[in-house]
């Protein structure tokens, strides 16, 4: 059956968590972990440069509901509860004729302190708290804390548990709840869906990723990245599991789409897959991500769909903060002012003529942070009297410059070295230019003093 009877599209936003770029065939992984995604990208659009605008999970994720930065609707670090009165996704689509829906993780409910009124990290996420996703629900707050690899559950639109089978693994118990979703629709009008998977994110209580059964010995023959290389960190010991979890979600990305052209509806969905952030598995400060490199920053974006075809690589540098134009123009609503980014069919469009040629990163936790990146320059500043809990700061030193044509893996800061000046002085001005457009205050941005260590700004 085919939905002919209207004309926008299905829409169907799958997103991981803590998910390198680099683990991907397309983005030049040598193990075949991705088969299904290394499709997708061979039948619509791979973004080679795509970036978190926040590399930590809930204001990854408030970004991407809202259009807005986190800073804007105080939903800067974790445990911050998306406003009620915010327009999101769902909203937007939802008033327009989509029925809309949301399977996974949220992380957009808690606020406050354990155990209190408003934690629900263990507990089902009440309705005014779920961003307008009104006609479908299937979520945990926080998923990994309701949840193990091989157990645990999430709460259904009426709060009620729904735990997964005995001895399914996480993802693929996720993916079979996704299929009976797309199974039951009706196909009388169309459908928005967010998929967040929890993997590759590691298990909080464990301190470890945890991949399926047999992951440690199946993908022990990877090639460690650059970046992790004569590092310390925690990759040795947990990157096998990583790559397993990988595997396990390209697997069931499969599934989806299987699913997609078994109700023959393909062709008329267009559908995403990204991630929040990255992973430096501790090697840039104590956790995993909260960094301006580029193993916190940069994700993997992959689009197939209407508008979205043709095995294109595109070059330019897009932001996790240009999905939610783009998504909603898909649905047919004009995105409103108030979301920072722009569609990324204005890319497919019109070329990348007039596309902005940076991105802008806030981060928050290790350190009140700020970053630019370029396609050739990498531009952090930290905020020395402020904690990593403050959202902005008047006054900013600079913390990081790395030229990313000559140094891509960031070993050789050059932050303090006195043939650069002119660059970061342009690096400057962009950063002030992109902090206004966010809606902050232009800061002071001082030069780094020689005598301050990154130690400062560890978590």
């Amino acid at each position: 059956m085919s939905n002919k009877s209207f004309d926008q599209p299905n829409i169907v936003f799958v997103f991981s968590d803590q998910q390198r770029w680099d683990t991907c065939g397309c983005y030049g992984q040598e193990l075949d972990l991705t088969p299904n995604l290394d499709r997708l990208a061979r039948e619509g659009v791979k973004f080679d440069n795509a970036f978190s605008c926040q590399p930590v999970c809930g204001p990854a994720r408030a970004a991407l509901q809202t259009g807005k930065y986190p800073t804007e609707i105080g939903c800067h670090t974790n445990n911050r509860m998306l406003p009620k009165s915010e327009e999101t996704l769902a909203t937007l689509l939802r008033r327009n004729g989509y029925e809309v829906g949301y399977i996974g993780k949220w992380h957009l409910a808690s606020c406050g302190e354990r155990d209190g009124p408003d934690d629900f990290r263990t507990k089902p996420v009440p309705r005014d708290r779920r961003g307008g996703y009104e006609d479908f629900w299937l979520a945990s707050d926080v998923l990994e804390f309701t949840s193990h690899s091989y157990d645990g559950h999430m709460f259904d639109t009426e709060g009620n548990k729904r735990s997964f089978p005995e001895g399914r693994y996480r993802v693929d118990a996720q993916t079979d709840w996704v299929l009976e979703y797309l199974e039951t629709r009706t196909q009388e009008q169309p459908f928005f869906l967010c998929v967040s998977y929890l993997e590759p994110h590691h298990q909080n209580d464990n301190n470890r990723y945890e991949g399926p059964t047999g992951s440690e010995q199946r993908w022990a023959n990877y090639t460690p990245p650059g970046d992790l290389k004569d590092t310390e960190g925690d990759w040795r010991e947990n990157f096998p599991d990583y790559l397993g979890c990988i595997h396990s979600l390209d697997e069931n990305l499969g599934r989806i789409r299987d699913k997609l052209e078994e109700l023959n509806i393909a062709d008329n969905t267009l559908l995403i897959y990204t991630s929040d952030h990255g992973s430096h598995f501790r090697t840039r400060n104590r956790e995993y991500k909260r960094s301006c490199h580029e193993s916190s920053i940069h994700v993997p974006l992959v689009i197939r769909g209407p508008g979205f075809e043709g095995g294109r690589a595109e070059q330019s540098l897009v932001s996790l903060i240009d999905l939610p134009p783009t998504v909603v123009r898909a649905g047919g609503v004009t995105p409103p002012a108030s979301m920072r980014g722009r569609p990324l069919q204005e890319l497919m469009e019109k070329g990348g003529e007039d596309w902005p040629d940076d991105v802008f990163v806030q981060i928050s936790e290790s350190h009140c942070g700020r970053a630019i990146r370029t396609s050739r320059w990498k531009y952090a500043v930290t905020a020395p009297d402020k904690t990593g809990a403050d959202p902005d700061s008047n006054v900013y030193e600079e913390l990081h410059l790395y030229d990313l044509w000559q140094d891509p893996y960031e070993k050789n800061d050059l932050v303090l070295h006195p043939d650069y000046e002119d660059v970061r002085a342009e690096m400057r001005e962009r950063l002030k230019r992109r902090m206004a457009a966010a809606g902050e205050a232009i800061p002071e941005i001082r030069a780094k003093s020689a005598d301050r260590t990154e130690s400062n700004h560890k978590s």
